[in-house]
């Protein structure tokens, strides 16, 4: 069976009405299941919105994914009718074309400031006309991740661990996406289960691949038989030492963290999770219970997040969003430097601002509060972690070394040459 993951893109992969998926049939949510998903808990801000937009729809409606993925706006028309859009973002939406479409769930549109087109959650899912303007540097693919596919789809970089592209499906899509070629139709990307299987048989014949990270898109929009269909393939090769899911989905849709979605998920451990986060606006009451439904079935979860110019590109927006996904047991591990990608110069700090917001939290909160600073370099150099310099150089046996006060302080290193370079200007300087 080859059949496209990602048609229609309307309905999550293999979830359609009485359609097959790997040879079983799927029929739609039971009572059973949509009562289950009454349960789930929606903020008053959720209710708000429900009761305003979609007044004919249940609480069952709104917490069940099915009904969330079929409800996206994707349209100019749909946009309008929930947020009073600025010139500039209907002229964007207008003009678009080919792949990385307008996609917002209703959960997520509830988030979304429908008078402020500054809002930070806002400039992140609707377009502006900055998306068009390609700047010096930028790229399609500016990671190379093509160049470095062993088959289509998989993604060799690193010796031991592979990235697994799985489908072009999310359930919204972020304005400043690295795979913005290949998302949400119209790009030179197709998915099927003979994709999957090619990469599967190259992973089971490569013994050095202990690691794979399954990604997209966004593999959580797949139906659940069909990615635990994946994960079996996966679990049985046994050199595969763990798997890994890249989602931004308990953040988006977080309805999808269903019970049976953990049950099936906890069935293949060791099996981590990184989560995408970009504000402190996201940490709901609705993502509280996503995040915690994973925690508890023992995934552990690593938070990234992407630098974004005007959106989190503050301490005093970095800070809070830290401390949450902690509280939230999400364990920051990567803050991105935005990728070059084509139409992204609007989105893109300078690498000195994350070292700004590296260096302000270091030391002034929870070292599990701080990420690593990563900068993925172009042309398929990998990710390059980026620290603030608290090296000051050397005096004789002694490190000296710069804490996070502006201190300076000396590690007794004899025998050490680090810092020896150093150490004609820390003396000139009186250290």
């Amino acid at each position: 069976m080859d059949r496209s993951l990602d048609a229609p893109e309307a309905e999550p992969p293999g979830t359609g009405t009485g359609t097959a998926t790997l040879g079983r049939p799927l029929f739609p949510a039971s009572v059973k299941d949509r009562e289950r998903g009454a349960a789930f808990p929606a903020s008053e801000r959720s209710r708000a919105f429900r009761r305003k937009f979609f007044p004919d729809a249940t609480a069952a409606d709104w917490n069940d994914w099915r009904w969330q993925f079929r409800h996206r706006i994707r349209d100019l028309g749909t946009l309008a009718r929930f947020i009073r859009l600025s010139d500039d973002e209907t002229a964007a939406v207008a003009r678009h074309q080919g792949p990385l479409p307008v996609g917002i769930t209703p959960y997520y549109a509830s988030l979304l400031s429908p008078t402020d087109p500054d809002q930070p959650l806002r400039r992140t899912h609707i377009p502006v006309n900055g998306e068009y303007v390609r700047t010096p540097g930028e790229a399609d693919d500016p990671l190379g991740e093509d160049h470095d596919a062993a088959v289509p789809g998989l993604v060799h970089r690193y010796p031991d661990r592979v990235l697994f592209l799985t489908t072009g499906t999310c359930s919204t899509y972020c304005r400043y996406c690295t795979r913005s070629r290949m998302v949400g139709g119209g790009g030179e990307y197709s998915f099927s289960t003979g994709q999957w299987q090619r990469a599967i048989d190259y992973i089971a014949a490569t013994p050095a691949i202990r690691d794979v990270l399954i990604s997209g898109g966004d593999p959580l929009t797949i139906a659940t038989d069909k990615l635990e269909w994946l994960l079996s393939r996966l679990r049985a090769i046994p050199h595969v030492e763990f798997l890994r899911i890249g989602s931004k989905v308990p953040v988006v849709l977080p309805q999808r963290i269903t019970r049976d979605l953990v049950r099936m998920l906890r069935r293949y451990h060791p099996l981590w999770m990184s989560i995408h986060f970009t504000h402190p606006d996201e940490l709901t009451p609705e993502v509280a219970e996503s995040t915690a439904r994973l925690a508890d079935a023992g995934i552990p979860l690593g938070g990234q997040t992407v630098l974004l110019k005007g959106i989190n590109d503050d301490l005093a927006v970095m800070r809070p969003l830290m401390h949450g996904m902690l509280k939230f047991r999400v364990k920051p591990y990567y803050l991105f430097q935005c990728d070059p990608i084509t139409g992204s110069a609007h989105f893109r700090t300078s690498v000195e601002k994350g070292l700004e917001i590296i260096a302000g939290l270091r030391g002034h909160t929870s070292g599990y509060a701080v990420p690593h600073f990563v900068v993925d370099a172009p042309g398929g150099g990998g990710k390059v972690p980026l620290l603030p310099d608290y090296l000051v150089g050397r005096d004789g046996e002694d490190l000296l070394l710069r804490n996070f006060e502006g201190g300076v302080y000396r590690y007794p290193d004899p025998g050490g040459t680090l810092g020896a370079s150093r150490a004609g200007a820390t003396a000139r300087e009186g250290v």
